[in-house]
């Protein structure tokens, strides 16, 4: 990977490893390339759907995170009737899907669609996150305890997952 590339994606090898782990069934996910940045205000999506037009995309939210795209490219159809010889067919037709975990800040129900020039963009504004309840916990026992009185001791883990 170029350095560029690494200063854009940081510790993902690939914009979409930090919403991995999600079981799906993503036959056609390499049919959809996809960029994802976020700003202080939201989540964009910009997805590459050349030659699709508004109609012949789907855009759909399940259980208020998971996003799902699909559709279906026209093109001239291999078969076709008319005669000629083909010399080579490089450009991706029939059905298309992509399906993904979005963020947990994600406002699902307030996200924007448009396509415009081959290209879907999906804008999911961000909610507020609260941040966690932190509480120290006192350790007892042992002479050192005893030496320190009122002192609280606070152990962290930072690697234990939560």
């Amino acid at each position: 990977m170029s350095l560029v590339h690494n200063m854009l994606l940081g510790r993902h090898s690939n914009i979409f490893d930090a919403l991995r782990g999600f079981p799906s069934d993503d036959s056609g996910a390499d049919d959809i390339h996809m960029d994802w940045k976020e700003t202080p205000e939201a989540h964009v999506f910009k997805a590459d759907l050349p030659g699709v037009r508004k109609g012949d995309v789907k855009v759909e939210v399940e259980n208020g995170r998971v996003l799902s795209i699909s559709g279906e490219r026209s093109g001239d159809p291999i078969d076709d009737k008319e005669k000629c010889e083909w010399h080579c067919s490089e450009r991706s037709r029939g059905r298309f899907y992509r399906r993904f975990r979005l963020p947990e800040d994600a406002k699902a129900d307030e996200m924007k669609a448009s396509i415009e020039n081959g290209v879907l963009t999906l804008i999911v504004p961000k909610r507020q996150m609260k941040k966690p309840e932190v509480r120290s916990v006192e350790i007892t026992g042992g002479a050192a305890s005893k030496k320190r009185g009122k002192e609280k001791d606070v152990v962290c883990c930072s690697f234990w997952p939560l």
